[in-house]
């Protein structure tokens, strides 16, 4: 088999029955990460909650891909369409199966932040947040450690090259399984990219037609 397969058998479903089924396959019946107990964030945080650009910023569309072993560690690929290189790659601190528990009620609303570094304003404009090469990070509203910007892997590679014919959907990869019979799930979408300023863009997933109820998005912001 050399195609992504779905959740369901195979079979051709509905984005949301995909998600849904992939989510409860990815959650454990106890998941061991906790986020810290004493650094909750005001979910109302005027610079994370608007998921509505204004007249100042600028939208396109990307494709983006969360992917990883649900004992593991989750990826996050954006690209301006399938099958061109990456924009960004991110590994999350978090692991796979926390993102999907958090993912159970409708919402998922991850938020990376970094310091800006002391430079004159010619120098901070060539700066792209898509060099930032460590943001800590925010899951609706907690704090849960760090996200990395990394280089492709052979790993990575052979994942999009087999993801390259799928535009949306939810499922599970089949390549070498990762320890004791682990699985490499996908989960991708188009997203809205929503660029606010030099130091500020978020990216917010399009559900697709017939299918509505899941809210995800991901915030950049320098501080």
């Amino acid at each position: 088999m050399d195609t992504p397969t779905s959740v369901d058998c195979g079979r051709e479903v509905r984005f949301r029955r995909s998600f849904r089924s992939l989510v409860e396959c990815m959650v454990p019946a106890c998941c061991g990460f906790q986020a810290s107990a004493d650094s909750l964030a005001s979910d109302t945080d005027d610079r994370y909650i608007s998921s509505s650009p204004s007249t100042t910023t600028t939208t396109t569309t990307v494709t983006g891909t969360f992917f990883g072993y649900r004992k593991g560690r989750v990826s996050f690929c954006l690209q301006d369409h399938t099958r061109s290189s990456p924009l960004l790659l991110l590994e999350f601190s978090v692991p796979t199966a926390y993102l999907a528990k958090e993912m159970q009620h409708g919402l998922l609303r991850l938020a990376l932040e970094c310091c800006h570094p002391r430079q004159n304003d010619s120098q901070k404009e060539r700066c792209s947040l898509f060099k930032v090469p460590v943001w800590s990070m925010c899951c609706n509203g907690r704090k849960v450690g760090f996200a990395i910007r990394r280089q492709m892997s052979v790993s990575d590679v052979a994942v999009l090259k087999l993801m390259q014919s799928v535009s949306v959907g939810a499922g599970v990869l089949p390549l070498a399984t990762g320890e004791a019979g682990d699985l490499l799930m996908y989960l991708r979408a188009s997203f809205e990219r929503v660029v606010g300023s030099a130091d500020s863009e978020s990216f917010h997933m399009i559900n697709p037609v017939g299918s509505s109820g899941q809210e995800l998005s991901v915030f950049l912001l320098r501080s």
